[in-house]
């Protein structure tokens, strides 16, 4: 084990109203090491009481903190921000036992995340308005923006730093009052997290957090409860309809950031060591596990061959381990389900065709490990070309023609990100247009970065996170009329 990890100093209770506390009836749930199968932790199961409890805190605190001057919040993030980064290798490691990344990817997300914190700190005090007159001169319209109140935080397991630091800050910044559910496989990046948020001095009742096994009870009383005004969930998207349709008994303002299904297109002319290198970053940053991840290798026939030998190496050098060990490259699923999902649809790519050039098993030995796998000449009627594959699998499908990729490309529920790989200009812009995707990586495997707005079309999602835009997800404009 990493000697930055000390399992007796995880932080392991709810939190509710600034303070740490066992789960009302003192349930806790386990939670494994992937790499290993060991068990790390107990983390308190909190309950719809619990639940209860923490929305009550938050809606207490709200009418102050609304009070709370720009200054103030950004503040609190600056120092937020600073004790993260000089936590780095205590908040890395945790992050690795719980989650399994390797060591240096854990390090980079905590960098990652600790830019939200830094960038929000900044936002916060330019938070604007509008002053103008009307039409007929008799009124001065005034236009200011107010939090939008108690707001209803979810993350996902896959980056438990960053995805609680993406929301968390923009809502301090706003001035809103949180209620935060971290995921159930991964609590304890998430409680170190919110431990800093109270060290840098966020008032009691702010942020109020509730780890749970059962997730749906805890979220719908926070929706049922009235007090909630905001939802933000990142995760897949059937669970989000769920909270779609549980926020709309409500009229909660919502941000959904939800499933992938991201195309990695390679032109006739692309510079194939840099469409492999962006090949790389795009499909195995955190293991594939990522909503970002690469999904389909659409490759030009012309260049089919060359990209997959080379690509296929790149992986196949990979090293495969537990991430607290150095020279881990690429560390282990995070639970049995996602492991038997990938071999499952590599199976069934396979049996329709694909041909394996390399991986394509799972090593021997504990921990939810599988190869870094790259298939080519997989059929479009193939499962994993229509399903997040989640995991270390590239799938390569040749194509003939513009037209005929963009169809491909844009033959999905899901429109989160795409890959372009081109050195001609007017290809680039075109596909960057006709690309049905929220965000575009023309040239580069990585779009993630917190100065920029993140989030996706059709089913990958509502809203925007990071970048100017992402505070306004957690502010509602208000007009006041004055008679001149």
């Amino acid at each position: 084990m990493n000697p930055s990890f000390d399992p007796t100093t995880l932080q392991t209770d709810l939190f509710i109203d600034g303070k740490w506390q066992s789960a009302t009836d003192g349930a806790t749930f386990p939670v494994e090491n992937p790499a290993t199968n060991e068990v790390i932790a107990h983390v308190a199961d909190g309950g719809p009481e619990d639940a209860a409890l923490a929305i009550d805190a938050a809606g207490r605190a709200q009418a102050e903190w609304s009070k709370s001057t720009p200054r103030q919040r950004a503040d609190i993030l600056r120092r937020a921000f600073d004790l993260v980064v000089a936590n780095t290798d205590r908040l890395a490691a945790i992050m690795t036992a719980e989650m399994g990344k390797p060591l240096a990817e854990a390090k980079g997300e905590v960098a990652y995340g600790a830019e939200f914190l830094r960038w929000f700190s900044e936002e916060a005090v330019r938070i604007g308005g509008d002053s103008t007159t009307s039409v007929d001169g008799n009124t001065r319209i005034l236009i200011t923006k107010e939090p939008v109140g108690p707001s209803v935080l979810v993350t996902p397991w896959n980056f438990p730093l960053a995805m609680g630091a993406r929301k968390i800050a923009p809502a301090v910044a706003a001035g809103c009052t949180m209620v935060f559910k971290p995921a159930e496989l991964t609590p304890l990046t998430s409680l170190a997290l919110v431990a800093i948020f109270k060290e840098a001095g966020l008032p009691d009742g702010v942020l109020n957090v509730v780890t749970t096994s059962s997730a749906s009870g805890v979220v719908r009383t926070w929706t049922d409860s009235g007090i909630a005004r905001k939802i933000s969930f990142t995760g897949s998207t059937e669970v989000g309809k769920i909270l779609l349709r549980q926020a709309a008994d409500n009229v909660m303002r919502s941000s959904m950031e939800l499933g992938g299904n991201a195309p990695f297109i390679v032109l006739a002319d692309a510079d194939i060591e840099k469409a492999v290198d962006g090949a790389m970053k795009a499909k195995m940053r955190n293991m594939g596990e990522a909503c970002t991840a690469a999904n389909r290798f659409f490759v030009h026939r012309s260049v089919a061959e060359e990209f997959g030998e080379k690509f296929s190496k790149k992986m196949s050098e990979l090293q495969v381990g537990n991430g607290a060990l150095a020279g881990t490259e690429v560390g282990p699923l995070i639970e049995q389900a996602g492991l038997d999902k990938v071999e499952s649809l590599v199976a069934d790519a396979v049996s329709k065709g694909a041909r394996v050039l390399t991986g394509g098993s799972r090593p021997e030995g504990p921990g939810y490990f599988y190869s870094p796998t790259v298939l080519t000449d997989v059929a479009l009627e193939s499962e994993l070309m229509t399903t997040e594959i989640f995991g270390p699998v590239a799938a390569i499908t040749p194509f003939d023609s513009e037209d005929e990729v963009l169809r491909m490309a844009n033959d999905t529920a899901w429109g989160l990100v795409g890959y372009v790989f081109t050195e001609s200009m007017d290809k680039a812009m075109r596909f960057s247009a006709e690309l049905e995707v929220g965000m575009v990586g023309l040239n580069t495997g990585i779009v993630s970065n917190p100065a920029a707005p993140f989030g996706g079309v059709k089913q990958s999602g509502l809203g925007r996170e990071g970048g100017k835009i992402g505070i306004e997800e957690f502010l509602e404009y208000k007009y006041t009329a004055i008679a001149v």
